[in-house]
């Protein structure tokens, strides 16, 4: 396999472009981007199962979890493969840097996020920590503030 290359551009309360990179299918996906307008502090940042925007960001279906587990974050050992935690504002309404690594999402196969949506959450996910009713199934990161199908990239 070539190296694959996928996009995703937000739209919504606040808007960015997200790049993902995989070497192989055994290699991380490399995910980098910027995301704009969000407030100071954590926001979950999650794959979702359906490329669906028909209606807005509640068409994009809960996380993306084909083993059908507890959610949870990046370097549990039980979450969702959408799981990708969150990404942090240093200042309000400011450019917000994304960059993550993660082993679950692929760009082939079965663990594929082509075709999938993208969401920035409101609030801080609890990465399945936080006791509340929502935290093993959405993280309690609240509204989704923006969202884009993730998609093919030019080479």
């Amino acid at each position: 396999m070539a190296t694959k290359k996928a996009v995703c551009v937000l739209k919504g309360d606040v808007t960015g472009t997200v790049y993902f990179d995989q070497k192989d299918e055994k290699s991380p996906v490399v995910v980098t981007g910027e995301v704009r307008g969000l407030s100071r502090g954590k926001h979950g940042f999650h794959v979702h199962e359906f490329g669906d925007n028909t209606n807005g960001c509640t068409s994009a279906g809960p996380h993306f979890n084909p083993a059908k587990v507890d959610h949870g974050g990046p370097d549990s050992d039980v979450r969702h493969v959408g799981d990708l935690g969150n990404i942090e504002a240093s200042a309000d309404g400011g450019v917000t840097k994304v960059c993550i690594q993660d082993a679950q999402i692929s760009l082939v196969g079965p663990n594929s996020i082509v075709g999938r949506t993208l969401v920035v959450h409101a609030d801080p996910d609890d990465l399945g920590q936080g006791g509340h009713d929502l935290s093993k199934t959405t993280g309690n990161a609240g509204a989704r503030v923006a969202c884009g199908v993730i998609g093919l990239a030019q080479p």
